[in-house]
């Protein structure tokens, strides 16, 4: 199992659920390699050919949204995300368990509800129109690409939930797990 950046306590939930985001993860970073397999074909059309193809050009858009919109959960559950490090560091395993707790509940909990209680009027509407590019030679798919914005703050609300769950798990225990 792919240990955060700093080590909490095994939690059976948490282990779950870190499993369902690493799938996902690691299933939809191929979206990076088929990205770059489109830019390479777009960029050969429009330069060697002359012939430049929209359709290319949005879905480099909507792979590079996938990426970034699921990468996100799964930076979340190994630690990998920004964060201010220079303090950070710093702080003893049990501030930074009292971090996460924090964070999570009055920072991405919050954030991930309103992203996500607003997405869905937001992709039922490109659904029932069947909303497609404005472009003639456009991709007709753009519902599918809406519909990735609240699955995607829906997995980044359950890989919190399981760094929360471990958070919680090392307090409970006293601090007596891992380093100080």
């Amino acid at each position: 199992m792919t240990q955060p950046s700093h080590s909490l306590p095994a939690s059976p939930l948490a282990d779950s659920i870190e499993h369902v985001v690493r799938v996902v993860g690691r299933t939809l970073a191929w979206s990076y390699l088929i990205l770059v397999l489109v830019i390479i074909t777009q960029v050969v059309l429009r330069k060697v050919f002359n012939n430049g193809q929209i359709a290319l050009e949005e879905l480099q858009w909507h792979l590079y949204a996938i990426g970034v919109l699921f990468g996100l959960s799964y930076a979340e559950m190994t630690g990998t995300h920004v964060r201010v490090d220079i303090f950070y560091h710093r702080f003893s395993q049990k501030t930074k368990s009292w971090i996460e707790i924090i964070t999570v509940l009055f920072f991405v909990w919050p954030f991930m509800y309103v992203i996500f209680i607003h997405s869905l009027d937001f992709v039922y509407e490109a659904w029932r129109v069947n909303e497609r590019s404005n472009a003639p030679s456009g991709l007709p798919w753009r519902w599918l690409i809406k519909s990735a914005i609240p699955f995607s703050a829906a997995l980044l609300a359950f890989a919190s939930l399981a760094r929360l769950l471990r958070a919680v798990a090392y307090l409970r225990k006293g601090g007596s797990h891992g380093s100080e």
